[in-house]
């Protein structure tokens, strides 16, 4: 039995229908596929706040650093003070704890202090011991005493 004209052209009809149908899907796939590879690629544009986030906090330490290098010490002027009135400070820095507290108590502001490790000065049997005016004071100091000892303002 032979196909009319009409059923042919149906057929034909169906046919370039399910192409087209097929293709749609293919074409559809392809851009699902494209969409989830963009996806996990990350983009250079997150690089690059990535790299300016790092840049800023390296930059920012640096200035910080740099800033608190050269801020001065709280008790520049008293130190200073100190070593214009005479008074010398003797100590054992490499092991002593106790001249170890002393420096720290002046933090930056020790490098105006007038030092000598304790074997300078014969005699000395604790340290630190300051000299001031020429009365020996062992032990740690308070900044009240060193002011009184020697009239210098805090």
């Amino acid at each position: 039995m032979e196909l009319t004209r009409r059923e042919k052209r149906k057929l034909r009809l169906e046919k370039l229908r399910q192409q087209s149908s097929e293709a749609q899907k293919e074409h559809e796939q392809r851009l699902e596929q494209q969409a989830v590879q963009e996806q996990s690629k990350p983009s250079k544009s997150k690089y690059y706040i990535i790299a300016a986030v790092i840049g800023f906090v390296v930059l920012a330490t640096v200035a910080y650093s740099a800033y608190s290098i050269n801020k001065p010490g709280p008790y520049n002027d008293f130190a200073k003070c100190l070593s214009d009135k005479g008074a010398v400070m003797y100590g054992a820095m490499g092991w002593c704890k106790y001249t170890q507290a002393q420096k720290g108590m002046f933090g930056k502001s020790f490098k105006y202090i007038n030092y000598h490790e304790f074997n300078d000065l014969p005699g000395i049997k604790k340290t630190p011991t300051w000299v001031i005016n020429g009365a020996w004071h062992e032990n740690v100091q308070s900044f009240d005493r060193l002011s009184a000892l020697t009239g210098c303002k805090l």
